[in-house]
């Protein structure tokens, strides 16, 4: 329904637009009679079947009732244009009619034709219908723009204003390259129309030859400058957008305009331009927008030109705070050209105040957008981050993911040694929540350029990258597997070091492979570790770690992909046994995983295959020497003589094997081949390829003589001299912070230490020069919560070297507080057990509402966990509700008896036994029924607080954007308000009857009437 009222909506407002055009056309036209006759020609153009049209397309239920009419119109439509006998007068709601039918979706090609024939026509009204038809119809590459070309040039020189602009509107829509030098001349004098209406577009007919073809415009540049200087403020502003196309590309030619610009923005910032060009009291917004960035691309890297715009961003930036949403935008551009130009100290200080309203603000688009400028803030001066720390810290844990992950791009961009733990750690966790393809992508590539630089230690890095392959291993790239390989294999350089490490990661790599399930990546770097490795395990023997390597080809999912490696993994191991004095040759397991192989149809498996089987019948030095043991970073000597095959290709050529041909060779061989005629084709192909002795003759003769040497390692490693870890390793592109960007900041006054939180303890490890001691102690604490909803303020501390043990969920406070409830009165049992079932639903809504929540946030259950005082007062109210419960049900049981026993007396009995209850009932007095009233309006105002706080909770939460979580979000929260508003409710009622019902008593004893 919603997209065929929009579309409905969009069509009336076209429709609306044109049959009114005639109105406007005719005040424009000289003389009564003129503007009678457009007038009388606009009423007739609206005949019933348009409104009937009209009316059909708007009461549409569905898309194919919507297709039948425009199809029934079309036909139609077809028939009347294709007469000999068209009526002009109606040509034009023809045309209308023929656009609703090509906005819809339907081909309307057959009109094409008459639109641009109605573009010559006399008729203002008509011809304005025709060129907007034009311009829908067509696009700049079809046939009949050269039609129109013509006529366009004679409706430029036109008296008439309204046609001028008609047809630069059409050429800014419909102009190629082709067509533009055709129509360039005049539009250029139009630049001098008296009409600013015309100076305008023929301003933005420029930019947009321009934007089609920039050399057809190049010598007019020095027009945009002229027309920049109008006296009005709308040719003007079109000057602007074509400059700041011209600056972007090239900034150099237009530094001289740079007071110019300020002069225009200062004069905007205080309301010199019309009152036509605010919005929402704000001057010329949109103005002053393009104005700053067109400022930002003049002042980079340029202090000169910088330094004249300090002035008027301060003025702008001032001026634009408090003024809603536009001044939001005003103010973040202010800030992104302040960051963008040469810094100021006292401006930057400025903006950094502007951007706390946004950091701090409890909408997330404002936050949003103070992130967003914080960045560039950080980039020039990192230390006025300081002052948000906390405001970012607690954008990690907000439920929006956008959100997040702008808060973890500013972290990115702010990373330094000392910090580098704790933002790796909450890049883990939002990659763990993250779904998105491209955004996982995103961030493991950025936790992989994080560890890569300011890594501690090669054991963290090589710890994050297995974490970083068992959360995200499907978006790995080969270039970070390839990398960890390499360090492993690699070291530091000291060998008792690296020895310790490549023990410890072969241990950790063998406990990984007992989990059902790896990623792919993580599987390969397991393989390879382990056949150089394998045999620095203690306690298991390299049989023992072959069986376990075969063992995961067999029962991972995702190695059987690996058997290739997996193969040379276990060669690996034998090799090593073998030159250790060990078992020689493969375990079973390993022998049966070759053997299947030796025939598959995959080539490498089963070239690998058969190497390893006649590599393994070879003696212990041969083996030794294909298979050395930790290799990995010696370089390979190369025999570029390749003396080795000398013996093979001498017997080739004895069996007449042809020399070996270059590529170009056998290209020019072919080319001679396929002139020859077919005969001698013929008996070229029947040439044997098989010698007199029945062995293969390679058709390409010898093999190359030559080969070149690999190309020294590259990438990251931990062998250079200077090191590989640090602020400014591995070529660190963000820019560095000048050194007079911004005034040493004074020290806040002393104040009385607090016990730190974890929101504090992760604020200092991120915004501090100490974070190692901090961030490891908050990072070891680490709960994690079972349920998804109640999972914020957490930090997830990931261990890849052993599984973790998973606590249990804490046990969350009641939702009705103990305190609130009190035992109600005995003569009252209705109310009583009422009010403890409410009690009681209201604890069991709470908690089947966080339940239903799953998965789900912004439910509005409270975050902070239980502490065990808590627990255990709702443990006891808990149990006391149900002995409660239980007791009213065996009263009403025992009264249900007795009525059942009362049934079967006779009459006089019974009314002997309510008339004695009755007796009982009236002995009531009064100070007891106002203490039971007192009491009940006491529990009711209790109750109506706890109320409100519920209430407030919920609302301070946002609703979740997914239709389904919103439903049961907002069902959740009025079944639980609900609730809570009805028990204040019963006791409000029974306690104000109570006081009721003492005063009754009272009066009676005064009076002496039995009331």
């Amino acid at each position: 329904g919603t997209p065929r009222r929009a579309r409905a909506t969009a069509a009336s407002r076209v429709r609306s637009r044109l049959v009114g055009m005639s109105r406007n056309n005719g005040s424009a036209a000289s003389g009564p009679e003129k503007r009678k006759d457009l007038a009388a020609g606009a009423h007739k153009t609206k005949s019933r079947e348009f409104y009937d049209i009209i009316r059909q397309i708007g009461e549409c239920k569905n898309k194919t009732d919507e297709d039948a009419i425009m199809r029934r119109e079309a036909m139609m439509l077809r028939t009347i244009l294709a007469s000999p006998k068209l009526d002009k007068d109606k040509l034009k709601e023809y045309l209308i009619r023929l656009m609703y039918v090509e906005m819809l979706g339907h081909d309307a090609s057959f009109g094409y034709i008459h639109a641009v024939k109605a573009t010559t026509e006399h008729d203002l009204a008509l011809k304005r219908v025709a060129y907007l038809a034009t311009a829908q119809f067509l696009d700049e590459h079809h046939d009949l723009i050269i039609l129109i070309v013509n006529t366009v040039q004679q409706d430029l020189k036109d008296d008439n204003y309204l046609v001028v602009c008609a047809a630069l509107t059409t050429i800014c829509r419909l102009v190629n390259e082709d067509t533009i030098p055709a129509v360039l001349p005049q539009v250029t004098e139009l630049l001098n129309h008296p009409k600013e209406h015309v100076r305008k577009k023929a301003v933005m007919a420029l930019h947009r030859f321009h934007r089609r073809a920039p050399a057809s415009v190049e010598h007019l540049h020095g027009k945009f400058r002229q027309m920049l200087c109008d006296k009005d403020p709308s040719v003007m502003s079109a000057a602007l957008c074509a400059l700041y196309d011209l600056i972007v590309d090239d900034p150099k030619p237009h530094k001289n305009l740079v007071p110019s610009f300020v002069s225009i923005l200062k004069q905007i910032v205080e309301h010199r331009l019309p009152k036509a060009y605010d919005y929402h009291r704000v001057p010329a917004p949109f103005l002053q927008v393009k104005l700053l960035k067109i400022l930002a691309a003049l002042g980079a890297a340029d202090k000169a030109a910088s330094e004249e715009m300090y002035s008027v961003l301060s003025t702008c930036l001032k001026k634009a705070e408090n003024s809603g949403n536009v001044g939001n935008a005003i103010v973040y551009e202010c800030v992104r050209t302040a960051s963008t130009i040469y810094p100021s100290a006292a401006l930057l200080e400025h903006c950094a105040a502007a951007v706390s309203r946004f950091v701090s603000s409890p909408s997330n688009n404002l936050k949003y957008v103070g992130l967003e400028s914080l960045s560039g803030i950080v980039n020039v001066n990192p230390a006025h981050a300081a002052e948000h720390q906390m405001a970012v810290v607690d954008c990690l844990t907000d439920p929006d993911e956008s959100l997040r992950k702008k808060t973890l791009d500013l972290m990115y961009a702010m990373t330094k040694s000392h910090n580098v733990e704790v933002i790796v750690e909450k890049m883990l966790a939002f990659l763990a929540d993250a779904q998105d393809a491209h955004l996982r992508e995103e961030t493991v590539t950025r936790i992989g350029t994080l560890a890569e630089r300011y890594a501690p230690s090669t054991k963290w890095f090589i710890k994050t990258m297995n974490e970083v392959f068992a959360i995200g291993g499907d978006v790995v790239k080969p270039r970070a597997i390839n990398n960890l390989m390499r360090l492993i294999g690699e070291g530091s350089g000291d060998d008792d070091a690296d020895a310790s490490l490549r023990a410890d990661a072969a241990r950790a790599y063998a406990e990984l492979l007992r989990k059902p399930k790896l990623p792919k990546a993580l599987l390969e770097v397991i393989v390879w570790t382990l056949g150089e490795y394998g045999g620095l395990l203690t306690g298991k023997s390299n049989l023992e770690v072959m069986d376990m390597l075969c063992d995961a080809a067999e029962t991972q999912p995702e190695a059987r992909a690996l058997a290739a490696q997996t193969m040379t993994a276990c060669a690996k191991l034998a090799a090593q046994a073998t030159a250790s004095g060990g078992a020689p040759g493969l375990s079973e397991k390993a022998s049966r995983l070759v053997e299947r192989n030796l025939n598959s149809e995959d080539v490498d498996k089963s070239q690998r295959a058969h190497e390893i089987v006649h590599l393994m019948r070879e003696d212990a030095s041969v083996v030794a020497a294909a298979l050395p043991r930790d290799a990995v970073g010696e370089d390979v000597d190369v025999d570029a003589a390749t003396t080795s095959i000398e013996a093979y290709v001498n017997r080739a050529r004895q069996r007449g094997a042809a020399e070996y041909r270059t590529e170009s060779e056998r290209a020019r061989e072919s080319e001679r081949a396929s002139a020859r005629p077919p005969a001698d084709r013929a008996q070229a192909q029947a040439q044997p390829l098989v010698s007199a002795g029945n062995e293969y003759v390679p058709s390409g003769g010898a093999p190359a003589a030559a080969a070149a040497a690999p190309p020294p390692p590259s990438g990251p490693t931990l062998r250079n001299a200077q090191g590989s870890w640090g602020d400014a390793a591995f070529g660190d592109a963000r820019p560095a912070a000048p050194s007079a960007a911004a005034a040493p900041r004074a020290p806040p006054p002393p104040v009385d230490p607090e016990p730190p939180d974890e929101r504090s303890m992760l604020a200092n490890a991120l915004f501090s020069g100490a974070a190692a001691a901090p961030a490891r102690a908050f990072a070891a604490r680490a709960p994690v919560r079972a349920r998804a909803a109640r999972k914020t303020h957490r930090l997830a501390a990931a261990r890849a070297f052993a599984p973790r043990d998973v606590p249990e969920a804490s046990v969350e406070p009641p939702l009705v507080e103990p305190s609130v409830v009190a035992e109600p009165d005995a003569r009252s049992p209705s109310v009583a057990f009422l009010s403890v079932s409410l009690a009681v639903l209201a604890n069991a809504a709470y908690d089947t509402a966080a339940f239903a929540a799953e998965g789900y946030q912004g439910i509005g259950v409270p975050d902070d966990e239980a502490t065990p005082l808590q627990n255990a007062f709702g443990a006891v109210f808990t149990v006391f509700c149900g002995w409660y419960f239980l007791r009213v049900v065996k009263k009403r049981g025992n009264r249900a008896k007795e009525f059942r026993v009362a049934n079967t007396l006779p009459k006089e009995e019974r009314e002997a036994r309510d008339a004695e209850q009755l007796a009982k009932a009236k002995k009531l007095t009064p100070m007891q029924a106002f203490t039971g009233g007192v009491t009940g309006l006491a529990i009711a105002f209790v109750l109506y607080g706890f109320t409100q706080t519920i209430v407030g909770t919920f609302d301070g939460r946002p609703v979740p954007e997914s239709y389904q979580a919103r439903q049961i979000t907002i069902t959740v929260r009025t079944i639980v308000s609900g609730l809570a508003y009805l028990a204040t409710f019963v006791y409000a009622a029974n306690g104000t009857g109570l006081v009721a019902l003492a005063a009754q008593k009272w009066l009676g004893k005064l009076t002496g009437v039995d009331l």
